[in-house]
């Protein structure tokens, strides 16, 4: 048999289920009130608790991220300064060394060219004087087979010597 069935052959019994049903609702609640309302409410005071904890230590960690990324990105900041500062020094030595270079390798390509001179004028020296030797023997040689007579070579050697000065002005 089906409970509807019922219903419809007993319409008073219905209005005893519901009188029934609410009082033991009730009584239900009571229970619950007296004996469990507590636990239930401290339950959903520990997650609520909970939740809140968990969402202050999320602040506190993101905070906490916060001044790790600004404190990471400061010495970031710092190691930029250091590395230009460093290339700095470096591009600044490297433009000290490289005057120094160039002034030294003046001072030698100067230092080269008076010793080239004074080799030169060394070289010249000796020429003219090995030429004017050679002249002055040359010039005896021809001169007394001109003259056919033999001259005093340092009366010849001073003619000579005189005939080259005028020649080298």
């Amino acid at each position: 048999m089906s409970p509807f069935i019922l219903l419809e052959a007993a319409p008073s019994s219905t209005l005893g289920n519901i009188i029934v049903v609410s009082g033991a609702f009730l009584v239900l609640l009571l229970l619950i009130k007296t004996f469990a309302w507590e636990q239930i409410t401290s339950i959903f005071e520990a997650r609520a608790k909970k939740i809140n904890d968990d969402i202050d230590s999320a602040e506190a960690a993101r905070q906490k991220a916060e001044t790790y990324a600004a404190q990471r990105e400061a010495e970031l900041a710092g190691s930029r300064d250091e590395a230009n500062t460093i290339i700095k020094t470096a591009n600044d030595a490297a433009q000290i060394n490289k005057v120094k270079v160039a002034a030294e390798a003046a001072e030698e390509v100067r230092r080269t060219k008076q010793r080239a001179k004074e080799e030169i004028e060394q070289s010249k020296k000796e020429a003219i004087s090995g030429i004017k030797g050679s002249v002055a023997e040359i010039s005896i040689k021809i001169a007394e087979k001109l003259i056919g007579q033999h001259l005093d070579a340092t009366a010849q050697s001073e003619l000579i010597d005189t005939y080259l000065e005028k020649l080298g002005e």
